[in-house]
C-alpha cells in the first residue's frame, strides 16, 4: 500500500513518455510554422517581390526580439513569477498571435491595403538599430515582408520560451533516467515538422493549380492552435505531478539576473554555448533556403500535370511513407528482441528508398529536401541512448563538426557538378543531406544532456535561457547575411531584377550558392575547433561530459 502512495506520475515510463509526447508535438507544430516559407522562397520572390535580402531579413527577423530586445529575460522573468506551467501556454498562446500575423501580412487582403501604404511609407529607418546595421527592416523593403517580420518577431518570442519550457520539462521528468534518449527522441520527433513543412508547405500553396502562398502560412496556423492544446494537456499532467510529490512548482530554476555570475563563470558552460549557437547557425538558417539551393544545383524535368506524380495525391502517400520511415526506425530503437527490431529497421530502409524514389519523381526540391529529418529519427534515440549508458558526449560533438564541414562543402563544390546529370545530382543531394540531418541528431543527444553537468540544479532554466539567447544571436544573424551574401555575389541576377531583362521566376532558380555554404563550412570548422577543445576541458576539469548519464 505504502509503495502505491509513493508512485508518481514520473515513476510509469508511460506516464514520462506522454508528457515527453506532449511536448515533441507542440514543437513539431512549431517547426512547421518556423519553416513554412521556406520551401516556397521562388514563389515568394514571383508573387510578393521578395528578394534575397527581403528573404533573410524576414527570416531573420524571429529571434530580433529575443536578442536584442532580450526578450528571452523577461520570459525568464515570467517564468520564475508564473511558474512553468502558465509560460507554456502563454508561448503557445504567443506563437500563434505572431503567427496570424504573419499569414495576414502575405494575404490578398493585405495587398493593396491601408496597412500596406503605411508599412511601405514608415520603419524605413530605426534610429540606433540602424546606426548598428541590426535593423529588422530597411528602406525598400516590401510592405509584406516588413509586417510578416513584425508577425515572425512575437512568434519568435513564443518559440524560445517554448524551447526554454520543452527543456526545462525534459529534465523534470527524466533527471536520473535515460535524459538524453528523452531529449534526443523528442527533437527528432520534432524535426519531422521539417519535412512536414517541406511536403505540404507548397502543396497548399499550389493547391487547386492557382498559387498562394498564404495558404501554406494558413497551414501553419492551424498547426499552431494544436501545439497550443498540448501545451494545455501538458499543464495537467504537470500539476498532477506536483500534487502527487508535494512539491511547489520549480520556479527557482527559471532565467534570474542573479544567475548570470555563477553561470558565465563555467568555461565548459561557454565551450557549450557556443557549440550550441554554431551548431545551430549552421543548420537552421541552412533550412531557410536549402529548397532553392537544390532548384539552383539540380536540373528537374517537368511533369506530366495529368500525371500521377503532379496530382495531390501523391503528396499524401509520400507523407504517409515518410511516416512509415519515421515511426519504424523509432520504434526499432526499443525493441529488445533483435528479430523483430532487424524487421523494422528493414521496413524503415525499405520504406526510405521509396520515398526517396517518390521525391525523385515528383522532381521537386522542397520534396527530395523533406529526408533531411529521417534519419536522424532513427539514430537520435541511439545516440542518446548511447550517452546515457556510455557518454562520450564531447566526442560526439566534435564527430557532428566534421560531418557539418564535410555536408555544406559537397553542397558547394561537388553537387554543382551533378547538374547536367538528372540521377546523379540527385543521388549525391539526398546521401548529403541525410548525413547532414544525422550530424545535427548529435547535438539534442549530447549537447542539450550534458548542461545539468555544468551548472549548479538550481540554475538549469537560467541555464538553458542563456544559451538559447546566445544561440538566437547566430539565428537572427544567419539568415539576414545568406540573404546579403546571395544578392552580393549574384550582382547579375539583382541587376536584372532591377533592369526586368530576366524574370523572377528565372532569378529564383539561378543563384551561385558556393559563397553561402562555404561560411556555413567555416562555422562547422569554428566548432569543430571548439569542441577538441572541450575535450581537453573536459578532461583536465573533470566535467564529466565524457561519462554516461545513466550510473
Amino acid at each position: 500500500m505504502t509503495e502505491k502512495i509513493q508512485k508518481t506520475l514520473r515513476d510509469s515510463a508511460a506516464m514520462r513518455w506522454t508528457a515527453l509526447l506532449l511536448l515533441a508535438l507542440a514543437m513539431f507544430c512549431s517547426y512547421i510554422f518556423m519553416d513554412i516559407l521556406s520551401p516556397i522562397k521562388d514563389l515568394m520572390l514571383e508573387t510578393r517581390g521578395w528578394d534575397s535580402t527581403a528573404f533573410g531579413t524576414m527570416q531573420g527577423s524571429e529571434v530580433f526580439l529575443n536578442v536584442f530586445v532580450f526578450f528571452l529575460i523577461f520570459a525568464g522573468i515570467i517564468l520564475d513569477k508564473m511558474g512553468v506551467r502558465f509560460t507554456a501556454i502563454l508561448s503557445g498562446a504567443v506563437m500563434l498571435v505572431g503567427a496570424i500575423i504573419k499569414w495576414y501580412a502575405v494575404t490578398d487582403s493585405f495587398a493593396g491595403s491601408g496597412l500596406e501604404t503605411w508599412f511601405t511609407n514608415n520603419l524605413n529607418y530605426i534610429p540606433g538599430f540602424d546606426e548598428l546595421g541590426i535593423s529588422p527592416f530597411y528602406r525598400g523593403m516590401p510592405a509584406s515582408a516588413k509586417f510578416a517580420a513584425v508577425g515572425f518577431m512575437i512568434f519568435g518570442c513564443g518559440c524560445e520560451m517554448a524551447g526554454i519550457t520543452v527543456s526545462r520539462g525534459i529534465v523534470k521528468w527524466f533527471k536520473g533516467r535515460d535524459m538524453a534518449l528523452a531529449m534526443g527522441s523528442e527533437m527528432a520527433l520534432a524535426r519531422l515538422g521539417v519535412a512536414t513543412c517541406m511536403i505540404f508547405s507548397p502543396f497548399f500553396a499550389k493547391l487547386g493549380g492557382v498559387v498562394s502562398v498564404s495558404r501554406s502560412v494558413a497551414f501553419g496556423v492551424v498547426l499552431l492552435c494544436i501545439a497550443l492544446i498540448m501545451f494545455i494537456v501538458y499543464f495537467f499532467m504537470d500539476k498532477k505531478l506536483d500534487a502527487q510529490t508535494g512539491e511547489a512548482e520549480e520556479k527557482d530554476d527559471p532565467f534570474k539576473i542573479s544567475d548570470i555570475g555563477q553561470i558565465l563563470s563555467s568555461s565548459g558552460f561557454w565551450l557549450v554555448a557556443l557549440l550550441c549557437v554554431l551548431y545551430y547557425s549552421a543548420i537552421f538558417p541552412f533550412q531557410k533556403y536549402a529548397v532553392n539551393m537544390l532548384q539552383c544545383n539540380l536540373t528537374f524535368t517537368e511533369v506530366d500535370p495529368n500525371s500521377f506524380w503532379a496530382g495531390s495525391q501523391v503528396t499524401i502517400v509520400q507523407y504517409l511513407i515518410m511516416l512509415v520511415v519515421a515511426a519504424s526506425a523509432f520504434a526499432s530503437n526499443f525493441m529488445k528482441d533483435k528479430g523483430k527490431r532487424n524487421m523494422l529497421l528493414a521496413v524503415s530502409v525499405i520504406a526510405l528508398i521509396v520515398f526517396c524514389y517518390m521525391g525523385y519523381m515528383r522532381q521537386s526540391a522542397e520534396t527530395i529536401f523533406a529526408v533531411f529529418p529521417l534519419l536522424a529519427v532513427g539514430i537520435t534515440p541511439i545516440l542518446g541512448s548511447y550517452v546515457d549508458h556510455k557518454g562520450k558526449a564531447a566526442t560526439m560533438l566534435v564527430l557532428g563538426s566534421l560531418l557539418l564541414i564535410a555536408c555544406h562543402l559537397t553542397f558547394a563544390f561537388i553537387l554543382p557538378l551533378f547538374k547536367s546529370n538528372a540521377v546523379g545530382g540527385v543521388v549525391v543531394a539526398y546521401a548529403t543531406i541525410l548525413v547532414l540531418g544525422a550530424s545535427f541528431s548529435l547535438v539534442p543527444a549530447s549537447l542539450w544532456p550534458s548542461v545539468p553537468k555544468l551548472v549548479d540544479s538550481k540554475v538549469i532554466g537560467s541555464a538553458y535561457a542563456l544559451i538559447f539567447w546566445i544561440q538566437n544571436i547566430g539565428l537572427w544573424l544567419f539568415p539576414l547575411l545568406i540573404g546579403k551574401v546571395l544578392d552580393k555575389t549574384n550582382p547579375e541576377i539583382v541587376e536584372g531584377l532591377a533592369n526586368k531583362t530576366i524574370t523572377p521566376e528565372q532569378a529564383a532558380v539561378s543563384y551561385n550558392y558556393t559563397a553561402p555554404l562555404v561560411m556555413l563550412a567555416c562555422l562547422g570548422v569554428a566548432a569543430l575547433v571548439l569542441g577538441l577543445i572541450l575535450k581537453v576541458v573536459d578532461r583536465k576539469k573533470g566535467l564529466g561530459l565524457e561519462e554516461p548519464n545513466i550510473k
